[in-house]
């Protein structure tokens, strides 16, 4: 292995000072996107789009757990994916293991759901085994299909508006390993971080940065939105 040259400690820190300006570049252009992808236009969901959960059955509303957002992630496990009926996909079990504490996407008023269409039994199973503690439903239409992950993983983002739902955004391939954590899930919904440094449209809820933060075991009981 060829490595980098070896230098001294005040070459390091003018080398890392120099790519620090390309950081800085990059978080910026993030921000911009998603600033960007705030202002998407919206698309109706038309269909009643059906689930099995651990609960029984559910509709694309009820997946919204009585919350304004909804992040539904795609994931491969049941028969005929490689590694049933042990596990989920490879990727897909790794996107799982990466998903930080529900909590905090949960306080943005946004929750994230993984569907597959293993039948629940199965997915409490591996759930169980790989010890997974996300919301997991069961695919029982054209759900896949119609969003875009009939054959391949992928991430949707949904708002709703009173009875209304709307898809908002998508992201799959390489765009889902950057998903598991907070800001990466939230940085891909309508509404955002909704934090006050955001470039946002006008009138869409903020709060200040910090003071919404919480231990997991800490946020003040929810409630559910409009």
């Amino acid at each position: 292995m060829r490595t980098p040259p070896i230098v001294s400690r005040q070459e390091w820190q003018a080398a890392w000072e120099e790519l620090l300006v390309k950081e800085k570049e990059l978080t910026r252009a993030k921000d911009a996107m998603a600033a960007a992808r705030r202002r998407m236009p919206w698309t109706e969901v038309d269909r009643d789009y059906r689930f099995d959960g651990p609960d029984g059955p559910v509709d694309l509303p009820g997946l919204f757990d009585g919350r304004r957002q909804l992040i539904v992630y795609r994931a491969f496990l049941e028969p005929g994916v490689h590694g049933w009926p042990d596990h989920a996909c490879v990727g897909c079990s790794m996107v799982a293991d990466q998903v930080a504490h529900l909590a905090h996407l949960n306080a943005r008023d946004t929750t994230l759901v993984f569907a597959s269409r293993a039948p629940q039994p199965d997915i409490a199973r591996v759930k169980a085994r790989m010890g997974w503690t996300m919301p997991w439903y069961t695919i029982l239409d054209d759900f896949d299909a119609d969003f875009g992950v009939a054959e391949y993983h992928g991430t949707n983002a949904f708002i709703r508006d009173g009875d209304r739902v709307f898809r908002t955004y998508f992201v799959n391939n390489r765009g889902d390993e950057a998903m598991g954590g907070t800001w990466s899930y939230l940085d891909i919904t309508a509404l955002g971080r909704q934090e006050t440094w955001e470039d946002s449209p006008e009138d869409y809820p903020q709060t200040p940065p910090y003071e919404w933060w919480h231990w997991h075991d800490d946020y003040p009981a929810r409630q559910p939105s409009a």
